[in-house]
């Protein structure tokens, strides 16, 4: 079986596309679900022809004796479950025993994003700072800028070389899940910002001896920036200049399509600019949107 988790690993690291962080948390899902099938055995084969619905529910059913989240256990069931579809398609098995397993219930929750007020205040505090402060906060107010002038994945940013940028146009090509390639525009602050970084960038490469280097975004040795990075440097100034929320990369990625729809975007631009395949994906932002809404007319509206 740990052949055929690498060899899933290795699809979903080339083939899918998929964030360091998911391939870490699939693999670690995964291997979970083969400590469960050894059931305490190290040395023990498993004959993955012989593993059905009932047994996968028995791991569902293992999780919720330990106490795990629900959330937590659907992604391991979705883990599990995505595997076993890799399995079926490469002709390794014949069906997928997880498709017919239920996800837990989870209950629906409306993240918390950052108003539009509130993003200017935040983002105008950083360009303040940057105005006078280390030059590597050039990249990192050029980071920040773009994550909600463009809504992309943190991956998506840390994967974007200098190429992909087109400053004539202020338009940018990513690279997003199943390597689809799509084009986000991105404003003029964005633009100001990556500009100020560019010659930082040019330092920094000079000073590694990395002229080779294509990244856009670089760490202080001229390498490629990670998704921990960016996403340690986001809290970071936001504890100094935002205000008091739980705050991530993907929550401006939140906050970039519901202030689209705010001001009366249309759902399938917004869809194609986030690269999601299903518009019910994107959908999901009107929610957040309209939360957003009935904020404002409860505080607002005399007769609320």
């Amino acid at each position: 079986m740990d052949d055929l988790i690498d060899r899933y690993m290795t699809y979903l690291r080339y083939e899918r596309n998929a964030s360091p962080h998911t391939i870490r948390n699939y693999q670690s899902d995964l291997l979970q679900f083969r400590d469960f099938l050894k059931g305490g055995n190290a040395d023990a084969v498993i004959d993955l022809q012989a593993v059905d619905a009932l047994r996968i529910r028995g791991f569902l059913a293992h999780l919720f004796e330990r106490e795990k989240k629900k959330s937590s256990i659907g992604r391991k069931l979705a883990a599990v479950r995505a595997f076993y579809k890799f399995l079926a398609r490469d002709g390794v098995l014949a069906a997928n025993p997880a498709a017919t397993v239920s996800t837990p219930k989870l209950e629906k929750k409306l993240p918390r994003i950052m108003t539009e007020e509130e993003i200017n205040t935040f983002l105008d505090g950083v360009a303040k700072a940057t105005a006078d402060g280390a030059p590597m906060m050039r990249r990192d107010r050029a980071i920040l800028e773009l994550l909600y002038a463009s809504g992309l994945r943190v991956s998506e940013l840390t994967g974007l070389d200098l190429r992909s940028v087109s400053f004539g146009d202020s338009m940018l090509l990513v690279r997003g899940k199943g390597r689809k390639e799509r084009i986000v525009p991105f404003g003029s602050k964005a633009a100001g910002a990556l500009n100020d970084y560019l010659p930082v960038r040019e330092r920094i490469l000079m000073e590694a001896k990395r002229r080779g280097e294509t990244a856009l975004f670089l760490n202080a040795h001229g390498e490629r920036l990670t998704t921990r990075s960016v996403d340690r440097l986001l809290k970071k100034y936001v504890k100094a200049f935002g205000p008091q929320v739980k705050v991530s990369p993907h929550s401006m990625r939140h906050a970039f399509a519901s202030h689209l729809l705010t001001e009366g975007a249309d759902l399938r631009a917004i869809q194609e600019m986030l690269g999601h395949r299903s518009l019910a994906t994107t959908q999901k932002y009107t929610q957040v949107s309209i939360k957003h809404l009935m904020e404002v007319y409860d505080k607002t509206h005399p007769k609320a």
